[in-house]
């Protein structure tokens, strides 16, 4: 055998040189694999973890369960609350002395008297709960006192009534057929007895003993057309018939006529006072008179 023969025969069974250091490194891009205990608590962890998330569903799905059958009790114990609260609110308003009337406050009249009589038309009860108050039946019942225009009611918490009127404005004075002095407001209705003639307040002379009721409404129509100024000078209405009104004006006496060319006979007025003349007729307002 020779020589080359002998050291190929000698390496072959001697085998290539082992590093134990290098096969213990993982080769290059190679990744290591973990050991049996590292992969056995791996698996433990897991496990734990999907118990803890089992355990934690478990107790979030019996907490929803236990506020769900709580829910109905919970609904229920809220509505009957809200009853007695109600049913509370209802007596103390309605029933109890709490709220109840105190005072009836009368708005609208200087005179103590009219105030009175408008209290006792009203005919609240003191004490009665204020919330009961038949506002409505007030207002019917003041409403049928002659002097009263208008009137309402309403509930000032927590104890008074307040009635608010307003009175009736007197246009014209009349003397009814039994020689009493009345005034009238501007529908021509006469709502009170008065000793003496109002301020501002004209009367009206009838030719005949009770005046004609169309003359009147024909009067006061003549009157709402003058101005302010005007109408304070106005003294007397002599009422003939609805169609012949006379007005004295101051010194001026006015023959009107009906209410036909109301704002034209006010024109033709206004320009032959200016001529200071005793007597002035506008009936036929494109032809006046004066004197």
């Amino acid at each position: 055998m020779s020589e080359r023969q002998k050291w190929l025969t000698g390496a072959a069974r001697s085998g290539p040189a082992v590093d134990e250091t290098s096969d213990r490194r993982p080769r290059h891009g190679a990744k290591s694999r973990p050991s049996a205990d590292a992969r056995r608590r791996g698996r433990l962890r897991r496990g734990a973890g999907r118990r803890a998330d089992v355990a934690g569903s478990r107790v979030r799905f019996e907490r929803r369960a236990a506020a769900a059958r709580r829910r109905p009790r919970t609904v229920l114990a809220v509505a009957a609350g809200v009853v007695v609260l109600l049913g509370a609110l209802g007596w103390l308003v309605g029933f109890s002395s709490v709220l109840a009337t105190r005072s009836v406050t009368v708005t609208g009249l200087g005179d103590p008297g009219e105030q009175l009589a408008v209290v006792a038309a009203a005919s609240i009860p003191i004490g009665t709960p204020l919330a009961r108050v038949d506002t409505a039946g007030a207002v019917g019942r003041v409403g049928r006192i002659p002097t009263v225009a208008s009137v309402s009611v309403s509930r000032s918490w927590p104890s008074s009534v307040v009635v608010s009127v307003q009175r009736k404005v007197a246009v014209l004075a009349v003397k009814n057929p039994q020689g009493q002095l009345q005034v009238v407001d501007a529908t021509g209705v006469p709502f009170e007895t008065v000793t003496a003639l109002p301020v501002g307040v004209a009367q009206v002379n009838a030719t005949t003993d009770a005046p004609d009721p169309e003359g009147i409404r024909a009067a006061i129509s003549v009157l709402q057309l003058l101005s302010p100024e005007r109408r304070t000078q106005v003294t007397t209405v002599t009422v003939t018939s609805a169609d012949l009104v006379t007005l004295q004006l101051g010194q001026v006496s006015v023959v009107w006529g009906g209410l036909a060319d109301g704002p034209k006979k006010l024109a033709v007025l206004e320009a032959l006072l200016r001529t200071n003349p005793a007597v002035v007729d506008v009936s036929a307002p494109d032809t006046p008179t004066t004197r």
